[in-house]
């Protein structure tokens, strides 16, 4: 099972040649399931359901953030809503949200969404987020990333699977904020919960940065890596185990940048044939 996390960089930009890039991309990397963040709707269109329907990707689910006017802001007034989605080669047979706390700091309205992936491998609790991105937030990052992990358990079911939790998560691989998610070096938010970072199966020195100073896009600042797809504790016979991890979307497209992240891209095992 190929499973995609990928910021899209909302309506900023070239935004309407970008996402024809963006489309370019996700054909080329042939995915089962998708989670993406900065997704854009508005009363014409929603970008969710376009790529889906581009991809061949018959079922999808989006969230739009409670307070998207930060965005709008930026833009000089564009009304459009933004939020999250996942989209799936099978069909979604129930899916949730809830909205994170932003503890005091700028609070977007950001959201997690859940969504339960019927797959012939079995049902897959599919989740995506995306945290806020202030350098100086990770208090309120760790805040999300708990309220996150009670979302989860609440949602993840008892199936063999493992839970899938992939997203832009706006911090740094040694930040406290990711060391929650994996429980191993700090207390997990939900006792028993824990989470491994696909990127620690990936090839030694291999391209790194989903958030890259190459990048067309990028504002000043280090490269880092900054988006991410967890999995917990694999099945019966090694189930949702992650096969390969890589980087994509880390360059142009006839020259047009698709969004200012590269995504991540991971092969899990299904014992099902491709």
């Amino acid at each position: 099972m190929r499973v995609l996390t990928w910021n899209l960089w909302w309506r900023f930009g070239p935004w309407d040649a970008r996402r024809k890039a963006i489309l370019a991309v996700l054909r080329e990397q042939r995915p089962d399931v998708v989670v993406l963040q900065e997704v854009w709707a508005n009363d014409e269109e929603n970008l969710a359901g376009w790529l889906a329907g581009e991809l061949g990707l018959d079922h999808w689910t989006w969230v739009r953030f409670a307070e998207p006017h930060y965005w709008q802001r930026r833009t000089g007034g564009d009304t459009s809503d933004i939020g999250v989605a996942v989209l799936s080669r099978w069909p979604i047979g129930e899916h949730a949200s809830v909205r994170l706390p932003a503890d005091g700091a700028g609070d977007n309205g950001r959201m997690a969404l859940y969504a339960r992936v019927d797959s012939p491998a079995g049902c897959v609790p599919v989740f995506t987020t995306h945290l806020n991105s202030a350098v100086y937030d990770s208090a309120t990052r760790c805040v999300q990333v708990r309220a996150l992990s009670r979302f989860v358990a609440e949602h993840r079911g008892a199936g063999a699977f493992p839970a899938v939790v992939a997203g832009d998560f706006n911090a740094w691989p040694d930040s406290d904020e990711i060391r929650l998610m994996g429980g191993y070096k700090t207390a997990p938010p939900v006792p028993g919960q824990v989470f491994v970072d696909a990127w620690e199966y990936a090839q030694p020195g291999a391209p790194w940065a989903t958030w890259d100073a190459t990048n067309g896009y990028h504002t000043p600042g280090p490269s880092s890596r900054i988006d991410y797809v967890f999995l917990g504790v694999p099945g019966p016979g090694g189930l949702g185990a992650v096969r390969s991890v890589a980087r994509f979307g880390h360059g142009p497209v006839d020259g047009v940048w698709p969004s200012d992240h590269a995504g991540v891209r991971a092969d899990l095992e299904t014992g099902v044939a491709r």
